[in-house]
């Protein structure tokens, strides 16, 4: 069944609501709140990178707020278990028996705070909540509240008492998102709020049928053939191997200077990608009006879909080229069909 644009005009207006009841607490944060609740509708979860003082924990916070979602907080440390995030089993003397003890895992949605400084088995305590959606505790395994969002965060700069995080780890996350200094005018105004931020009420905009109903029309948002080999095109010039072995890569080396890039490539982007990429692509363009992707909605969500999907090179660090200028240039030299 097609979407109705009366259904696409009331989710864009839904959205442009959100941004607005946003900026209630937030200054110049519109694309943070916007990815995020695209990775939220595609149903992935998102790592936000950033320095101290940006406002991460409370772009998160309020984004749950305008869900009306439960929210916990986990501060990551080095001597942290699994059972202080999964929950444990706790002994009952009168009853003779073990009952368990939900962990803060057991929420809509988790911020986890600076998940780079958690050791491997937190690490991997995460990584099935993430996946599977549960948690084993003990020999039982517990199903997580639907929906379940993390958003985590990690801090570029310092690097002690920090462990990296996997590749398959880094995988599971929909997006990965940049948080930068704030504009000087921006910047202005967050001062002269003097840290009162935190403490202007926001409202809940989405209900649990808004959700659903952004959801399933995001299922039905059409995507041409050529649009999706467009997307295969982008991932198959991050595999180096792929671009020297395969006749789609020959192909495209007569458009693109292949092997300007995947030089600074050591690992490229995995089918997984693509999919995380078609899915956001039909989020924006829901959230833009349309019922159908263009190629401006792949290209808008790339960036943050493939920066942590890229594992660049040594070479890649001596000439300073990060992940996001590999991908700026793989998208202006494919052409856009």
């Amino acid at each position: 069944m097609d979407i109705d644009n009366n259904e696409t005009t009331e989710i864009k207006k839904l959205v442009d609501k959100c941004r607005k009841e946003a900026a209630k607490r937030l200054v110049g944060q519109e694309n943070l709140i916007d990815d995020m609740l695209t990775a939220f509708i595609a149903g992935g979860h998102v790592l936000v990178e950033g320095v101290p003082g940006l406002a991460k924990t409370l772009a998160v916070k309020t984004f749950s707020e305008i869900l009306g979602l439960d929210f916990k907080r986990i501060q990551f440390t080095p001597d942290l278990l699994p059972a202080d995030v999964t929950g444990t089993l706790i002994y009952d003397q009168n009853k003779g028996n073990f009952s368990v003890r939900q962990g803060p895992v057991f929420a809509n949605v988790i911020l986890a705070d600076e998940i780079n400084r958690a050791p491997a088995k937190v690490q991997s305590a995460m990584l099935e909540a993430m996946e599977e959606g549960q948690v084993t505790i003990g020999e039982e395994s517990y199903k997580l509240p639907s929906p379940f969002f993390v958003l985590a965060t990690q801090n570029p700069v310092e690097q002690e008492g920090t462990y990296n995080l996997p590749e398959a780890e880094l995988d599971r996350f929909l997006m990965k998102l940049i948080v930068n200094y704030p504009e000087s005018k921006n910047e202005v105004k967050i001062i002269q709020t003097c840290g009162k931020a935190p403490s202007v009420k926001v409202n809940k905009i989405l209900t649990d049928k808004d959700v659903q109903n952004m959801k399933d029309l995001t299922d039905k948002v059409v995507c041409d053939e050529k649009l999706v080999e467009y997307i295969v095109s982008i991932l198959t010039v991050t595999r180096p191997e792929s671009t020297r072995k395969l006749q789609s890569g020959r192909q495209l080396a007569n458009s693109v200077n292949t092997q300007d890039i995947t030089r600074y490539i050591q690992y490229g982007a995995s089918p997984r990608a693509g999919i995380a990429m078609l899915q956001c692509a039909k989020v924006h363009a829901l959230f833009e009006g349309r019922s159908f992707v263009l190629p401006e909605d792949i290209k808008a969500v790339a960036t943050n879909v493939l920066r942590h999907r890229i594992l660049l090179s040594y070479e890649a660090a001596a000439d300073n080229i990060s992940s996001d200028d590999i991908i700026s240039r793989i998208l202006e030299y494919i052409p856009v069909p």
